[in-house]
């Protein structure tokens, strides 16, 4: 393996804070690594040390004679009146790379290749500049939240389009799927330290558990033996003889291991005084449309007691324009939301983060509530709350303009849930928190005793959280899934595979019929069983069309769906079969 980058002792602080301190890795042709740490402890800074975007304080970075390096940005910039084309080649418009790029930033969906680049968003913005990176082929890419602004479509080509080949890549990324399809090597940034895990984010989960686990007997050990020590070092306050300064120098570092904090979250934070009615809400008959685009047309829905909803589907298919509609910030066309009397609800949203950047982030919380109360006489109070979330106790303190953007994202949530409320509507919550928040936010929402709606398009965080989907498939059409987004993705596999197979069936049974009536002729017992044959197939394709309508249909129950789609390749088997035994008795003449 041909070695591109060797980071040797690489140290990086800002004033007090340090981000990492000695660490040491290397990158080698065709891996592809996946960068893991919390928000704030210099993920996206040690990407842009590599891209020579930032300074560091001492270390060294040895790269490969000639590598070309690919730097994406979590927040590119761009000439606003410069085109997307000449933003993708600066300037640089080659017919052949020019079809190159209509190929890529169509699958992105960029579409118009001389619009000025200040009219478009700042998602179509990172689209362009993901397009970009790509486009010029480097060496070795370094992307930083390459997943952001793409909708489910866009990340799973371009998780296809990663993993060909023998690219070379470094990446943060919150999408857990992402990372377990696309990495092979992981590092994880912990307490200024650089762990590495040789295998996909899978591995990662199961051999950074054991790591933990050890570290913490190590520290259980360091204590029992810093205890006896320390009776040592104060029965000897006097000066000591050469022989005893090893031991008193070995006291120094044992204590430093004792002190050591190992995370440990062993409390869930479970609410009980929580009520929401059996009410929740309508939808009766909702349109809207924008000049053209149709987003809801007719759409009725009537929300459950204690659902768990996902919402997915393209960007501009209206999911977040469902939200707002439901939360009354914009006016629907025609029909109404009736909305049951006990609801509270929480938005957290993509456009929620005003702070006042002079406050403490702690004080931020107090201006919303000093506590949660949990009912049962529980009480979690401002500063417990911002600690369950990764906020420690020094940083609580700190100015909100010291913050990361994940940070102010995952501050931004905690607003959102010191409320209170009973009904939590979550507009893409995951885009720029880290991988530790993220699993707890999943484990909060599990024990959230109230309703759920999530827009997002993190497939692992859907399958954790939600029990039902709601797929916005564009021009008004909406379909209701009982299952999360993985049994979404199963049950469409087989639906594609099932229409596949029937219509080259199809296409089999047509041609054979008009071949040559010079074979035998068929028995008497074989024009019974081919009679039977075609009773047979129509009764199974009928089956099978019936199956799929119950998955695609909204009310059926989830131990149905899994009955279901487990009979649904057996049907597929027994079609195979009989279709073979048809196809071979057709040969024959009647």
């Amino acid at each position: 393996m041909t070695p591109f980058l060797d980071v040797q002792h690489l140290s990086k602080s800002f004033g007090a804070l340090t981000l990492f301190h000695d660490i040491s890795f290397s990158i080698g042709e065709g891996q592809r690594i996946g960068l893991i740490a919390r928000n704030g402890t210099g993920k996206s800074t040690l990407l842009s040390i590599l891209a020579g975007k930032e300074g560091y304080d001492s270390g060294e970075m040895i790269f490969k004679s000639g590598l070309k390096v690919g730097f994406l940005e979590q927040k590119p910039s761009f000439d606003p009146e410069e085109s997307v084309l000449d933003a993708c080649f600066n300037h640089e418009g080659e017919p052949e790379k020019v079809l190159r790029a209509k190929q890529v930033l169509t699958q992105l969906k960029i579409r118009d290749l001389n619009q000025r680049m200040g009219q478009l968003s700042g998602g179509q913005q990172k689209r362009v500049a993901l397009a970009n990176v790509l486009l010029t082929d480097p060496d070795l890419l370094i992307l930083d939240e390459p997943t952001n602004h793409l909708d489910l479509e866009m990340i799973e080509w371009l998780e296809g389009y990663l993993s060909r080949g023998n690219k070379t890549l470094l990446m943060v990324t919150h999408d857990r799927f992402f990372l377990d399809h696309v990495c092979n090597l992981i590092l994880e940034l912990d307490d200024q330290t650089l762990y590495t895990y040789r295998g996909n984010y899978a591995y990662y989960l199961e051999k950074s558990e054991h790591r933990i686990e050890v570290a913490r007997a190590e520290v259980a050990r360091a204590v029992n033996l810093y205890r006896r020590e320390l009776e040592w070092m104060r029965r000897m306050p006097q000066a000591r003889g050469h022989k005893a300064r090893y031991r008193e120098e070995a006291f120094y570092e044992l204590e430093q291991k004792a002190k050591q904090r190992i995370e440990e979250r062993q409390m869930r934070l479970k609410s009980r005084n929580v009520y929401i009615g059996s009410k929740i809400f309508e939808c009766q008959y909702v349109s809207k449309s924008y000049a053209d685009h149709v987003l809801l047309k007719d759409f009725y829905y009537n929300f459950a007691r204690f659902e768990k909803m996902g919402i997915v589907g393209n960007n501009g298919t209206g999911k977040s324009t469902f939200i707002k509609l439901l939360l009354g910030l914009i006016p629907p066309d025609s029909g109404r939301f009736d909305i049951g009397e006990t609801v509270r609800f929480g938005y957290f949203s993509q456009e929620g983060l005003q702070f006042r950047q002079d406050q403490k982030v702690i004080d931020v919380v107090r201006d919303i509530a000093d506590y949660i109360d949990l009912g049962g006489g529980r009480h979690f109070t401002a500063s417990q709350f911002l600690q369950y979330f990764l906020f420690t106790p020094e940083q609580q303190y700190n100015y909100v303009y010291k913050l990361s953007g994940g940070e102010l994202r995952k501050l931004y949530l905690c607003t959102v849930l010191m409320r209170n409320p009973n009904f939590l509507v979550l507009d893409e919550p995951t885009n720029d928190l880290d991988i530790q928040t993220l699993q707890i936010l999943e484990e909060y929402l599990s024990d959230f005793p109230g309703c759920v709606i999530v827009v997002s398009h993190d497939r692992y965080f859907m399958d954790k959280v939600v029990d039902h989907l709601l797929v916005f498939q564009g021009e008004g059409r909406i379909d209701d899934f009982p299952g999360n987004y993985t049994q979404y993705r199963e049950w469409q596999s087989m639906k594609s595979k099932a229409e596949s197979s029937t219509g080259d069936k199809a296409e089999k049974r047509e041609k054979v019929s008009y071949r040559s009536e010079s074979k035998r002729k068929m028995t008497y017992k074989e024009k019974t069983e081919f009679a039977q044959l075609e009773r047979d197939i129509a009764a199974l394709e009928s089956e099978q069309r019936e199956i799929e309508e119950a998955l695609c249909g909204g009310s059926t129950s989830v131990e149905e769906i899994t009955r279901l789609s487990k009979r649904l390749p057996e049907l597929k088997d027994e079609l195979d079969e009989k279709s073979m035994r048809w196809l071979e008795l057709s040969e024959l003449t009647n």
